[in-house]
């Protein structure tokens, strides 16, 4: 079954449009003869949302209760069993109810994708995981409900619903976004021009590399050769040289010009090893781009100009900036050189030859290379057929010239051709040298008959000698070739190596330097689905006993299945879990279009019986086998590694509940002994009968004992709160509660500090979604910290505000416990909200024990969070942030659990 399409509204805020934009393609496909039905869709009461409902069939939620509450979520079952063509999805990045099938909505989605039924969805910029930190230190809030970026990656069509700043706080403003109550309070922090702007910046910068992604794989699957100028990208050529630094500056200066240029930095490594490339210099270089904002790549190749300017052409670079060469004025005039001959060549490729101190000096010029490469042969060549009729027509002007002379010279020609182009060369003039001595200079002339045994010797020797010392010069000529092979390898293998330390092991992150460096098609790493045959042969068993590196030439075109954008340009990788065909899966591919399945590739790497390394492009060596086989070992190690990182995360909460059980047991003998021993105190002395007490000393104990025993009885909920809040068994019931109801109470629970705590609560609070008793208990443990810390006689203050920042939820209400007392350090803040704080031989009168980290988890229980932050003029303030109740539906929006 074909995977269903996903279409993606993107916008930047909520507010934008993006569910209208949903709904009304809806319609527009309903009119074409499509089957829409709508599988969820938040309205938050927006009238222009409910109708555009109308009329459209909606599939009926699922309810499910967790923790006295009943939530409606998406039913997966429902929309697959109607099988529509096209579903309407809303808020992709929601998290669902615990004890939902799947923790994520976009998790369902690829359910209803995986049925063969395409997705119309909607999600915000600031819910995309790689950019939650940029989100956060922008606007404050913290994100909790993600989606990974791929997911939206993968999506068949991304479509960007744009807004100005402005006209979004217009929204706002009138109400169209939320009710009139909440506008101000949205206006006055989340919905500031600043977060507006930047949000929207972030949203554009998004789409703008997505968009140069999807052109970098149709470039990449249709072979496009010449650049399309849609953006500045400076690419600067390092040789290793001094004058590396200044190209860098320069380059960078040259992109700075332009908005928006990237500069990226390529450095050739020979096929047959490095001419004069320093490593440490190279590295130093390396830093400076990086720290200019560019990238480092590193390709290899046997020519240097056409090596930059493919890669120039793969990166769509529309700048090279060269150095002037460094050769002399004679090599210059010998060779072109690198840089005239790329500027000879580069086409649409603007090429910038940038002067520098280092250019002419000689010095600097690297070892020439020890190798037999086609211009050295042809060399060779042309030292025998010229060399040997000049010598022999200069010979025959000497009268006097002896036979042993003679064979001299023409044994010196002969290491000169093989010195210069090898054996067959030499021996060729081995050959030839032969018949002109034997003519020209052998008694008798002009005749191939030898009279006298001494000069037939003195040939034949000539021969021996000749071929031997060009076998020798060819032996040495290849041993200096696979050396230099070998360096490059080693060099390769040393960039992959710096690549793992710098922790860029990611499965992207390697294919795209793999297919970077050789210039590859596409890379796709392979894993056989585990339904298939583990363990059965794998796919080089099907290759020929010829030692080839099997499946060359069998290109298929089985790729388009299932992977609709999983490729990508520069190593953007498919989802583990791709489709495949023949029992094997895309975990992760780079370039054009991906191979299913070992056999339709160039050639294939088996890493072991379940995942090959598959490479479209290039047909290795031995050399070029050992790295990719080197590549597909570290990618085969990365996928372990981010697997294992998944499954410990799986594992975290229940080690952290392992603890927490620790740490109760150890906390019951000692947190316990002080209000134990308190009352058992007071009650022995009330019980002594040896001692005569007044009126006022009884009382004294007895409220000296009640006060303990009030504690103790504190202590015992808090701890088997924080029990059951850890073992996920506390029940509570969300209802619409009244803070001006819960704040009283909580002042008169504390007792006689009641007088030091001052209401400051506004009169048209909405009511919150909470359970009243475990909020009384939050806010206890909040107040009574805070009186504890303040100053006598310096009164705390509980104020609260509507907060309209989560764009897509109902709302919330920051409630502020405000304190002047000696506040927490920064480095220390998320440390007091670990439980037992006390532990160990520290003073009881220190630490915050069990209060914080119990009012924590009670928070995040009932939807909310709770945050420490610092109060002007010196103190603490504690910040509890819980969800609006909504009045426009029955259920609550489900909240994640934290």
């Amino acid at each position: 079954m074909a995977r269903g399409r996903l279409r993606v509204y993107l916008g930047a805020a909520p507010g934008v449009g993006k569910t209208f934009a949903m709904l009304a393609e809806g319609h527009r496909r309903a009119e074409c003869g499509t089957d829409v039905v709508v599988g969820l869709v938040e309205t938050h009461g927006r009238e222009r949302v409910e109708r555009l409902l109308e009329g459209m069939e909606v599939v009926p939620r699922t309810a499910l209760e967790h923790r006295g509450a009943v939530f409606g979520e998406l039913d997966v079952d429902a929309v697959v069993a109607r099988r529509p063509e096209v579903v309407l999805i809303d808020e992709l990045a929601h998290a669902n109810v615990p004890g939902s099938r799947n923790a994520r909505r976009w998790q369902d989605v690829e359910e209803i994708l995986e049925a063969g039924i395409d997705v119309v969805s909607t999600v915000d910029v600031q819910h995309l995981e790689s950019l939650r930190d940029a989100v956060e230190e922008i606007t404050g809030v913290v994100r909790r409900e993600t989606v990974p970026d791929e997911v939206i990656r993968r999506a068949g069509q991304v479509e960007l619903v744009d807004m100005a700043p402005e006209a979004l706080r217009d929204r706002v403003a009138r109400g169209d976004v939320y009710t009139p109550e909440r506008a101000d309070a949205a206006l006055s922090k989340y919905f500031r021009p600043g977060n507006l702007t930047a949000l929207r910046e972030l949203a554009l910068l998004w789409m703008a590399g997505e968009v140069g992604d999807r052109l970098g794989h149709y470039r990449a699957e249709r072979r496009a050769a010449g650049v399309w100028e849609t953006r500045e990208r400076v690419v600067v050529a390092l040789a290793g040289g001094p004058e590396g630094e200044t190209l860098v500056r320069r380059a960078a200066r040259i992109a700075a010009r332009s908005p928006r240029a990237d500069l990226l930095a390529v450095h050739v490594t020979r096929a047959d090893g490095p001419a004069n490339a320093d490593p440490a210099r190279l590295a130093r270089q390396r830093a400076l781009v990086e720290s200019l904002g560019g990238g480092y790549h590193q390709v290899v190749g046997d020519d240097v100009p056409r090596a930059l300017l493919d890669f120039s052409r793969r990166v769509n670079a529309t700048q090279l900036v060269l150095g002037v060469s460094r050769r002399g004025r004679l090599a210059r005039t010998l060779s072109r050189g690198v840089g005239v001959t790329t500027a000879a060549s580069s086409g649409t490729v603007d090429v910038h030859m940038i002067t520098h101190e280092e250019m002419g000096k000689s010095g600097g010029r690297g070892p020439s290379r020890a190798a037999l490469t086609r211009s050295r042969r042809l060399a060779g060549w042309g030292t025998a057929l010229l060399g040997l009729p000049l010598l022999t027509a200069a010979l025959l002007g000497f009268d006097h010239a002896t036979l042993p002379s003679v064979i001299l010279l023409f044994l010196l020609m002969v290491v000169c051709v093989a010195l210069a182009g090898g054996m067959w060369p030499a021996i060729t003039a081995a050959v030839a040298g032969f018949a002109l001595l034997n003519w020209y200079f052998t008694p008798p002339f002009h005749s191939l008959a030898v009279t006298r045994p001494e000069n037939l010797l003195a040939l034949v020797v000539y021969v021996l000698v000749a071929i031997m010392v060009s076998a020798v010069v060819d032996l040495a000529a290849r041993r200096a070739r696979e050396a230099a092979l070998a360096g490059t390898e080693a060099e390769v293998l040393a960039t992959l190596a710096g690549y793992v330390l710098r922790g860029e092991a990611a499965l992207p992150s390697l294919l795209s330097r793999l297919r970077e460096i050789f210039g590859l098609a596409s890379v796709t790493l392979l894993e056989r689905r585990p339904d298939g045959r583990p363990g059965s042969p794998g796919p080089d068993a099907a290759s020929g006993s010829d030692g080839s590196d099997g499946f060359e030439g069998s290109e298929g075109s089985g790729g388009s299945e299932g992977s609709e954008g999983s490729g990508g340009s520069e190593g953007s990788d498919g989802s583990d879990g791709s489709e495949g065909s023949d029992g094997w899966r895309i975990v992760a591919t780079g370039g054009g279009e991906p191979s299913t399945r070992p056999g339709v590739a160039d050639t294939d790497v088996v890493v072991d019986d379940d995942l090959v390394l598959a490479v479209r492009g290039w047909l290795p060596g031995t050399s070029g086998r050992r790295v990719l086989e080197a590549f597909a070992a570290e990618a085969a190690v990365a996928l372990r590694h981010q697997r294992l990182a998944e499954q410990a995360g799986r594992l975290r909460p229940l080690a952290e509940a392992d603890r927490m059980r620790t740490a109760l047991l150890a906390a019951v003998s000692h947190d316990l002994r002080t209000p134990l021993a308190s009352a058992r105190a007071a009650v022995e002395g009330l019980r002594a009968t040896d001692v005569d007490w007044s009126p006022r000393d009884r009382e004294e104990l007895l409220a000296t004992a009640d006060e303990s025993l009030v504690k103790l009885d504190r202590l015992v909920a808090n701890l088997l709160d924080m029990s059951r809040l850890q073992a996920g068994v506390l029940g509570l019931t969300l209802q619409p509660t009244a803070l001006e109801e819960i704040v009283p109470r909580v002042v008169d629970e504390l007792g006689p500090p009641h007088d030091r705590v001052l209401n400051r609560l506004p009169e048209d609070l909405p009511e919150i979604a909470a359970d009243p008793a475990l909020l009384e208990r939050v806010l206890v443990n909040l107040v009574s910290n805070a009186v504890r810390y303040s100053p006598a006689g310096v009164a705390v203050l509980v104020g609260a505000s509507v907060d309209g920042e989560e764009g897509g939820d109902d709302g919330q209400v920051e409630i502020r416990v405000v304190d002047r007392g000696p506040g927490i350090p920064e480095e220390s803040r998320d440390r007091v909200f670990m439980p037992f704080q006390r532990l160990g031989d520290r003073d009881n009168a220190t630490g915050v024990g069990l209060g914080l980290a119990l009012s924590r988890g009670l928070a995040e229980a009932m939807g909310g969070t709770l945050v420490p932050d610092d109060t002007p003029g010196g103190g603490l303030t504690m910040v509890l942030t819980l969800p609006v109740f909504p009045r426009h539906r029955a259920a609550l929006a489900p909240v994640e659990d934290p």
